[in-house]
């Protein structure tokens, strides 16, 4: 009986696995339907061709589209925050510039003036005119510097901000992020004075703020404090900035400002600028009475308080917080029914890709002595150190850091001899979209340029590292589409991108946001396994896209270097 047995589920088996089998090998099948494997040779894909996308989506933002805004709540505007399309509802087309276009005015002639017909938006011009945002005269806009409160410039404002922070001075603070930054006047004047600001504004029907502060050569995001976490770490920014940015920031229970207290290193400063500060002397220009604005003023203090920050200093329409870098401070909020509380270990404090806010406060890990402001090297000094934070990611230390470094500057170096235009005013807006510590940016530091340093939600966390040195950057995952306008970037650099990501995501689709967002007459710098190189170019052919194949600078044949120019066109169609 025990014989029969055996034999009996043996020969079950059997019948198992060949069709387990079966089944596999045509899923297999259908999912490298368009791929061609050689055994020993790399992918082929078939030669493809996109067609031109309708005239009217030149200023098309996936994820944050306006035609799809009715679909999401009003509540908190969350209808503005990052709504991506369904995979059926992609687009597979070339986005064309406007009429008109014409390549960028070059930095730093750029800060000041715009091709009107690169971003042909005159609402913004008629309502914001008195305020002295822009104004338009023939061809172009011109940026006078002005903003609701900085009616003299904002030069004139910075001068009054540094005055109150003497480390703008001098290399204490060096990021800083623009919460609601208009055309991202404020942070275009803080790159003259040595530092690098993200400007964040939602897209909106008509002002389209970051489509102008790129256009400018300044360093911006689409983004809005509503519901989720910004793309960013924790501790990373050491100055947050608000210029009446219409933010609610004392309601529903003070959450936009423990997202600021999140992303804001300890020591760092918070910078208000317009109600309720002031009132006193404002309050009859704000619909409002003195009253209700001194209630908000103590409803703010007082929140901030229990946040452990302390007022810095403040003169005439401009109030300045520091966060505390005594975690003592934190104490109180272990208190019986105190608010806000402290936040638990459920949440990781730099889990920020669509992360729900939380009305807690994220208390910094005491373990890192060289995390607040007053303990990090001033800059330029800090590029080039390896603090406490690179210990948080598995696998990685000081001397994976230092390694790090000295390949990129071997990288970079012979990315210059391949492409003439790196390092010029030809190339200003960069982007590297799968960095690991920012050594690509680091490397470029003395160039007329910024990098938008982008970290993989999948990957390894080493963002912190990359704010830790002074540089920007943000969360992302490519399989979706990143959180900026068309024609936006100069060049994009990728490192083994497709390598790493073509498991989750279509090369394709990640090749088609690369042409959206890149400027015309822009450059992708791509390094690539030799294994995804063929298919890269075959599929870049179809954007219109010239590339040609490079060595790396070692000669490693298991790596190509492809570098492509996205030509200029204009669309056939119309709107």
């Amino acid at each position: 009986m025990f014989v029969v047995l055996c034999g009996f589920s043996f020969y079950l088996g059997g019948i198992f696995c060949s069709e387990k089998n079966k089944i596999s090998t045509e899923q297999v099948s259908k999912a490298v339907d368009s791929v061609e494997p050689t055994v020993s040779g790399p992918i082929q894909v078939k030669s493809v061709s996109f067609p031109e996308c309708s005239a009217d989506l030149q200023d098309y933002t996936p994820c944050t589209d306006p035609k799809r805004w009715m679909k999401y709540g009003r509540h908190r505007l969350t209808f503005m925050e990052r709504h991506c399309p369904p995979v059926f509802d992609r687009k597979e087309c070339l986005i064309p510039p406007p009429d008109g276009y014409k390549e960028p005015i070059r930095w730093p002639k750029s800060k000041d003036e715009c091709w009107y017909r690169n971003v042909p938006y005159d609402w913004i011009n008629k309502q914001k005119s008195n305020q002295h945002w822009l104004r338009k005269e023939g061809e172009k806009f011109y940026f006078p510097g002005g903003g609701t409160m900085f009616p003299n410039g904002v030069s004139a404002y910075v001068d009054l901000m540094e005055n109150l922070i003497p480390g703008m001075k001098d290399g204490t603070v060096r990021t800083a992020i623009d919460t609601g930054c208009g055309v991202a006047s404020w942070g275009g004047d803080l790159l003259d004075r040595g530092i690098l600001t993200v400007s964040l504004a939602p897209r909106d029907n008509h002002e389209a703020q970051v489509q102008f502060a790129l256009e400018r050569g300044i360093p911006a995001i689409l983004g809005i404090i509503s519901t989720q976490r910004l793309p960013f770490p924790s501790n990373a920014f050491d100055m947050a900035h608000c210029s009446r940015c219409l933010i609610p920031w004392t309601e529903f229970g003070g959450i936009y400002l423990l997202e600021v207290h999140r992303i804001l290193r300890p020591g760092g400063f918070w910078v208000l600028s317009g109600p309720p500060i002031n009132y006193k002397r404002r309050w009859r220009g704000w619909n409002t009475t003195m009253e209700d604005q001194k209630s908000d003023y103590e409803k703010l203090e007082g929140l901030l308080t229990s946040m452990c920050f302390k007022l810095y200093d403040k003169k005439g329409d401009v109030a300045v917080w520091q966060k505390s870098s005594d975690n003592n401070c934190y104490k109180q909020l272990d208190a019986p029914d105190n608010y806000p509380t402290r936040c638990d270990d459920g949440t990781e404090p730099d889990s920020a890709w669509y992360t729900p806010l939380r009305p807690c406060v994220v208390v910094p890990n005491s373990k890192h002595k060289k995390l607040s402001l007053q303990s990090i090297p001033k800059w330029p000094e800090r590029l080039q150190e390896a603090l406490d934070r690179i210990g948080d990611v598995k696998g990685r230390s000081a001397g994976d850091f230092n390694r790090d470094d000295r390949k990129w500057k071997d990288r970079v170096t012979h990315y210059k001899t391949l492409l003439s235009v790196l390092g010029t005013d030809k190339t200003r807006n960069v982007m590297d979209m799968n960095t690991r510590y920012g050594g690509f940016a680091a490397n470029l530091i003395n160039d007329p340029l910024w990098v938008m340093n982008v970290v993989s939600s999948y990957a390894p966390n080493t963002l912190p590292v990359v704010y830790d040195r002074g540089l920007i950057g943000t969360y992302h995952d490519w399989c979706e589409a990143f959180s900026t306008y068309p024609r936006t970037y100069d060049l994009l650099h990728v490192d083994s991108l497709f390598a790493q990501e073509s498991h989750r995501c279509e090369m394709k689709y990640v090749l088609l946001e690369m042409d959206r967002i890149l400027r015309p007459n822009g450059y992708a710098l791509i390094r690539e396994s030799s294994y995804f190189a063929d298919a890269v170019a075959t599929i870049a052919k179809g954007l219109r896209w010239d590339c040609h194949v490079e060595d790396t600078e070692d000669g490693n044949s298991k790596e190509k270097i492809l570098i492509c120019l996205k030509k200029l066109w204009y669309s056939q169609q119309k709107s």
